[in-house]
């Protein structure tokens, strides 16, 4: 096929597009083929958007721009939305060409292709195959050379063959000096492979790891740092399968005056003594780990080429937590092949223990050229055939199980995860018989009482606990009353409270710490301060769990919501 499509005489014009699944994030993929591409005599515009931007907005922008090609970039949260804007920007021009890459058009590509309205398809690993193929339209040569190329002529689909991989350090650093990256979560990759081979994950399909050159990383990392980017997220699969390039990393980023943050998913099991007392010495809140657990259960593991021991990857993130510098978030998979509600049930309680930063329950999702594709019949496997891909149901774990564990998800992510409700949490996980089983029970209310349907407000999140309390556990309020108020008065503004937390107390006490403070004894300027009466000792219940009742009084911080001052004996006493 000849690219005859496009005149040589006027610069072709390509936009590339990213829907991106929120405002905040970046699409790493479009940066690098518009940098891979950036000496060539052609005009290459990027458009951001996001899924929560509405199709007909994205049309409009897409056409106003005139261009000979749009390429959009596509994964399984934007799949459905560049499906309808291709048939939208058909319907206006049809002379537009569409082009689609990314993992999700990576597999099967003939068979999407064909029935898309895309003109032409990228195979996984674009910049090379992106590069040759504008060669090929600007110069009207033929496309059926460009490997990793599909394409449509009269009906029928051409492929270019398999493209080898590409060396990394030849790809050109894909952001700009112009581009305002302050408000947006930026993504990196350092590496590409991952050394596993789980049967769920796309990583599996391709064998090896490829490393940029470190000092190229540090060099380009800088670059970012120097924009006063928030947060660098590293897309590498096992960010510390190799020992010197993660060191290396770590270490040069641990000696920069920065505020930026850096994410990385590592493999907490392979973590070694050497790089245990390297991420001692980081800087509080510095990185971020994301750990995959997956599951606890051995059999599990076994059955997705997972060969990793629980208690490996505990005692690593134990080490970690012990010095309170690096947040930690764990990964847990429901659906799993061979595991029940049991076992997850298990699963769960295991990693709780660790008491890491955040947990994620995820389900398993059947992507498009995983291994785990091949063996749904063996395991009995039912899902969903639209994006997200997930498992509805296996022969060991139940629809209606599956629909339980949606509920537990909704309850530590609002919960456990937000850290805003730690105290309230600690008093009510004793009175189960497992942390599992109150997360279900508190999910189960919520649906019950028709919470999980509609929006609540962030002060019923709270007040929703006196509730639980009542109904389901038939306790008394007066004491969680005093937990429920001392969480909301730490992670709200302090001035005002609900009506089910109002308390009373003497006026006294309060001009007692106004002379206290123009005296100096107590340091927090009075305008900063918010004082609270208690009628049980909350620090006693922080530090041992036990409750004791009586007068108290503590001092909220305005400006900082972990420095809380225990008054109670100096304002007793001057009463």
């Amino acid at each position: 096929m000849k690219a005859t499509e496009q005149g040589t005489e006027s610069k072709i014009k390509v936009l590339l597009v990213g829907i991106n699944s929120k405002f905040t994030h970046s699409n790493l993929a479009i940066r690098y083929l518009k940098a891979f591409t950036e000496d060539l005599n052609y005009k290459c515009l990027i458009k951001e958007f996001s899924i929560n931007d509405r199709v007909e907005r994205i049309v409009q922008e897409i056409i106003s721009e005139k261009a000979d090609i749009v390429a959009f970039s596509c994964y399984i949260w934007n799949k459905d939305y560049v499906k309808q804007i291709s048939h939208l920007v058909k319907l206006i021009d049809s002379n537009i060409k569409l082009l689609y890459g990314g993992p999700e058009v990576s597999f099967d590509s003939a068979n999407y292709l064909k029935e898309s309205l895309s003109d032409y398809l990228i195979e996984g690993e674009g910049e090379e195959t992106f590069r040759e193929f504008i060669e090929c339209i600007m110069g009207n040569k033929n496309l059926n050379e460009v490997k990793g190329l599909y394409y449509k002529e009269n009906g029928e689909i051409y492929y270019g063959g398999k493209r080898n991989l590409m060396d990394l350090n030849d790809l050109v650093f894909p952001y700009s000096m112009e581009e305002n990256l302050s408000n947006k979560i930026i993504y990196f990759e350092a590496s590409r492979g991952c050394p596993f081979n789980c049967k769920y994950c796309l990583s599996s399909t391709i064998r090896g790891v490829r490393f940029m050159d470190l000092e190229r990383v540090k060099r380009d990392l800088k670059f970012l740092i120097d924009k006063n980017v928030r947060l660098i997220k590293f897309v590498d699969r096992t960010f510390n399968c190799k020992d010197e390039f993660a060191m290396g990393i770590w270490e040069y980023l641990m000696s920069l005056d920065t505020q930026t943050t850096f994410h990385f998913e590592i493999s907490a099991d392979i973590l070694n003594h050497k790089q245990l007392k390297l991420l001692e010495k980081a800087p509080k809140g510095r990185f971020q780990f994301e750990v995959g657990v997956q599951t606890t259960n051995d059999e599990v593991l076994k059955n997705i080429n997972r060969f990793v021991v629980f208690e490996d990857i505990k005692k690593q993130v134990m080490e970690i937590s012990k010095h309170s510098n690096i947040k930690q978030h764990l990964d847990l998979i429901a659906g799993l092949p061979g595991e029940n509600f049991e076992s997850f049930k298990k699963s769960f309680n295991d990693l709780y223990t660790i008491e890491p930063d955040e947990i994620q329950l995820g389900f398993l999702k059947i992507l498009k050229g995983s291994p785990m594709k091949d063996e749904v019949e063996k395991w009995g496997i039912v899902h969903s055939n639209y994006t997200p891909y997930e498992v509805l149901k296996t022969k060991d774990i139940s629809y209606e199980e599956i629909i339980l564990l949606k509920r537990v998800e909704e309850m530590v992510d609002k919960y456990y995860n937000s850290q805003k409700f730690k105290t309230i949490l600690n008093y009510f996980t004793p009175k189960f018989k497992n942390v599992f089983d109150f997360y279900l029970s508190l999910g189960t209310f919520f649906y019950d009482r028709g919470y999980l349907s509609r929006s609540i407000s962030s002060v019923e999140y709270y007040k929703v606990f006196l509730e639980f309390n009542d109904e389901v556990l038939g306790g008394d309020n007066k004491i969680l009353k005093e937990i429920v108020k001392f969480d909301y008065l730490k992670h709200n503004k302090k001035k005002w409270m609900p009506d089910f937390l109002l308390r009373d107390f003497s006026k006294s006490i309060e001009r007692g710490l106004r002379d206290s403070e123009k005296k100096g004894d107590i340091k927090i300027p009075y305008r900063d301060y918010h004082l609270e009466n208690f009628k049980i000792d909350i620090i006693k219940f922080l530090n041992d769990g036990e409750i004791s009742e009586g007068e108290f009084y503590l001092i909220f911080d305005e400006g900082n919501a972990d420095n809380i001052l225990d008054v109670s004996f100096f304002l007793i006493s001057k009463n």
